[in-house]
């Protein structure tokens, strides 16, 4: 669930807003602060051959830039805390830092700039008892290492294109990390609905195994998926999926 920031002109946006996700909590659901860390804001205003550009260019701008989005994320936290919004069970991050056959940087640049930014968000939501689940799409195998080492919980979506296999993952790091996602969208649509059904059975089998596995499919359902292939799709996660 996303909550929209308000100013002091919104109050009644703000306690509408307040009331439906109290609303929401009561009936049990797991409720998720998101913000947006790392590259994600960044290449968003100066875009991609900027900001990798200042690794070389002005690394030490660009520090300051990474630790100004992670003290801000953790600002809007406390925001919302002062406001009324005490109730977050996790936090979800979202930090694209991988495309389908690798990394944007090197392991080295991702210590060297982005790292502190992380292991004080991370340090800080432990603090308050709460797990972390890292958006990132892409390969980022090489990282994983270092986002323990941060403080992470939990990696999704795990983008079966880009070889990001549940199944190898659950077996070098299950003991250290959580996982969540990995099925593969493009089987989702495939006329031949036994794909599908393996995909999700055989990896199911090996991530659930010891707890730490929370379906989602790899990257956004595309349109091409129907409302009928997508039901049965959860039919058999309902099936398959059950610890």
């Amino acid at each position: 669930m996303v909550l929209r920031s308000v100013d002091s002109s919104h109050k009644k946006f703000w306690a509408d807003s307040l009331k439906e996700y109290k609303n929401i909590y009561r009936k049990g659901r797991f409720l998720l602060y998101l913000a947006h860390i790392g590259t994600g804001p960044i290449q968003f205003y100066l875009g991609s051959p900027r900001y990798l550009e200042m690794m070389i260019t002005e690394p030490e701008l660009l520090k300051e830039m990474y630790a100004f989005v992670a003290k801000f994320s953790i600002e809007v936290y406390e925001y919302y805390v002062k406001n009324g919004l005490d109730f977050f069970d996790g936090v979800f991050l979202g930090n694209d830092m991988g495309y389908r056959n690798g990394l944007l940087f090197s392991p080295a640049m991702y210590k060297e700039f982005i790292y502190p930014g992380d292991k004080m968000i991370c340090d800080y939501f432990h603090d308050l008892g709460m797990p972390l689940i890292l958006h990132s799409d892409g390969d980022i195998r090489k990282l994983i290492p270092l986002l323990i080492e941060a403080g992470f919980d939990c990696l999704q979506p795990l983008e079966v294109k880009a070889s990001m296999d549940v199944i190898e993952l659950k077996k070098q790091y299950g003991d250290k990390l959580s996982f969540m996602g990995g099925i593969d969208i493009r089987l989702m649509n495939d006329n031949d609905f036994h794909k599908i059904e393996g995909e999700i059975k055989n990896k199911f089998e090996v991530a659930k195994k010891g707890g730490g596995y929370i379906y989602h499919s790899d990257h956004s359902v595309p349109d091409n998926v129907s409302f009928f292939q997508f039901k049965r799709v959860m039919e058999l996660v309902d099936k398959y999926g059950r610890y």
